[in-house]
């Protein structure tokens, strides 16, 4: 359970950070996120998502290379340095401000506001029986981008609250291998 919760949250920290990205600074291509905090129900919980990434990264150098591509391309992500992950934007996305088609999309921006190259936002988010509410604040600047956000999370098991902040970092146009969010998340 505490492995779902953690590998839950590292993938809501990615689409968060890509929720209300800015297409002039979303690059198709390959980005890799790291995850700066992340705090669950007021216990920290950045060194078990670190633990996490570890446990994956290890078992991946332990895959053949076609088991490596495979699981990549199916998680649509790959781990890239120690606490972070690699996610590919295709052309799409990044023309939609990295937001997921609507038949892949489960949240709704409340509201979004712009200053400078700072974006406040709030998000209404409703899937398999969970609902999420929150708030945030991104800054880009150029090839990166960092996010804030509080969220509260509601489903059968109970409510829980967590704070992350993210940066994400554009590393190139080839994805190298890693399949689009969008293509996956079909």
């Amino acid at each position: 359970m505490k492995k779902l919760i953690c590998a839950s949250l590292v993938m809501s920290s990615v689409l968060c950070s890509l929720a209300y990205a800015d297409t002039s600074t979303l690059k198709p291509g390959l980005w890799e996120n790291k995850v700066i905090k992340n705090v669950v129900d007021g216990k920290d919980m950045s060194a078990k998502s670190a633990e996490m990434m570890a446990k994956y990264q290890q078992a991946m150098e332990k895959m053949t290379p076609e088991q490596r591509a495979a699981m990549q391309s199916h998680m649509a992500m790959a781990s890239g340095s120690p606490g972070t992950v690699r996610i590919c934007i295709s052309a799409a996305m990044a023309a939609n401000h990295g937001a997921l088609p609507e038949a892949q999309s489960h949240c709704a921006p409340a509201s979004v506001s712009t200053s400078g190259n700072k974006m406040s936002f709030t998000l209404n988010c409703t899937r398999d029986g969970r609902t999420t509410v929150g708030s945030g604040e991104r800054m880009i600047n150029g090839d990166s981008i960092s996010t804030h956000v509080n969220m509260k999370m509601t489903d059968s098991h109970g409510t829980r609250t967590m704070e992350m902040e993210s940066e994400m970092r554009y590393l190139g146009s080839d994805c190298k291998g890693i399949k689009p969010l969008d293509q996956i998340m079909k």
